[in-house]
């Protein structure tokens, strides 16, 4: 049984670890913190963190630092999130000011993360399948080439060139605008996808003037339909990885796996629980089913248009906890702030 004393010296090896990368020893701990005990007494806590695997001692140091566990017992009940410098406000809010859409708004948003924290930021984006097509233009180049453009009222805004072989003129043009903005204009995704299945299976009247060149195109909105309905990750600071790989204790080649492939992302990131506050953490072996028992993920959530997404960092389990769930937790309301001012601009 860990005493409250226990827990203390607990949240000071932590602490000294990640600021000094050295095994914490009981004589450190009398130097820099405040208990009034003997360094014998702070062994003897020790022990028992030890006994309850909340530390360990590498075979190289007769120091300790904290297991998997004993992060997890420090998150839970002893981390204090840090308050953000004023510094630290101000970048993020020059990051994310400023004109855009939400894709433009979710780089922005993972730069400003991973520049604050030095981790791996990802980005959720909100689920565009109960989002609803706000807007279609049909943008007509030279060469039997034309710009297709899609607006959702979650402010996701896509462009695919789309290549027919004929020549375009207004009237197909102007036919073609009424069908794709009869089939999914101010209907939600799932529903214009839809829509454009059953057109594309019934077909056009092949008969019709540019019916070749109109089934292309509602092909190519099919297509995009489809990415709007995919989970899908925004991620920055891959980096930063290699230059924090002592601080794995094997490789970290299944990380960058991770973070190409973005699925066994976007799974753990789904299925980690938040607290009461939002924050969800998931730290080393924890995340073993997923196959990144070296690293932790932490996560806070954000409001869309009435959905909800994360945004979080990803990185080693010696991290500085307050301070990056601070960093996630103020740049996750700021993003909810900002689509919330953008949705009531619209």
């Amino acid at each position: 049984m860990v005493t409250d004393r226990g827990l203390q010296v607990l949240r000071a090896i932590v602490q000294d670890y990640v600021d000094t990368h050295e095994p914490v020893g009981s004589k450190s701990i009398v130097e820099r913190h405040s208990f009034g005990v003997s360094a014998a007494t702070i062994r003897n806590d020790m022990a028992l963190l030890e006994d309850e695997e909340l530390i360990a001692a590498p075979h190289t140091s007769s120091g300790r630092v904290p297991t998997d566990k004993g992060y997890r017992v420090f998150v839970d009940h002893l981390a204090e999130l840090r308050p953000l410098t004023a510094a630290q406000r101000h970048a993020i809010a020059s990051f994310l000011d400023g004109p855009g859409d939400l894709d433009d708004l979710l780089v922005r948003t993972v730069r400003a993360l991973t520049q604050l924290t030095g981790q791996v930021a990802i980005v959720q984006y909100p689920s565009f399948a109960r989002a609803s097509v706000s807007h279609v233009e049909l943008v007509p180049l030279e060469a039997g080439r034309l710009i297709v453009i899609l607006v959702t009222d979650t402010g996701r805004v896509s462009q695919r060139l789309v290549f027919v072989r004929e020549e375009l003129g207004e009237d197909v043009m102007t036919r073609a605008r009424i069908t794709v903005g009869d089939l999914i204009v101010g209907r939600p995704v799932r529903e214009g996808a839809q829509r454009v299945d059953e057109f594309l299976a019934t077909g056009d009247d092949p008969a019709a003037p540019g019916a070749a060149a109109i089934d292309a195109i509602v092909r190519h909105v099919a297509e995009e339909l489809e990415e709007f309905r995919q989970d899908r990750l925004v991620m920055a600071g891959a980096a930063n990885l290699a230059r924090r790989e002592s601080d794995f204790r094997g490789s970290i080649y299944p990380l960058l796996e991770a973070i190409e492939e973005q699925v066994t992302l976007l799974r753990l990131m789904s299925e980690m629980v938040a607290d009461d506050h939002g924050l969800a953490t998931s730290i080393g072996r924890e995340n073993e089913p997923f196959g990144l028992a070296e690293a932790s993920v932490l996560a806070s959530d954000y409001d869309a248009t009435g959905s909800h997404a994360r945004v979080g960092l990803l990185g080693p389990t010696r991290m500085d906890y307050p301070s990056n769930l601070a960093a996630v937790r103020a740049v996750a309301r700021y993003l909810s702030r900002m689509l919330d001012d953008d949705d009531s601009a619209r």
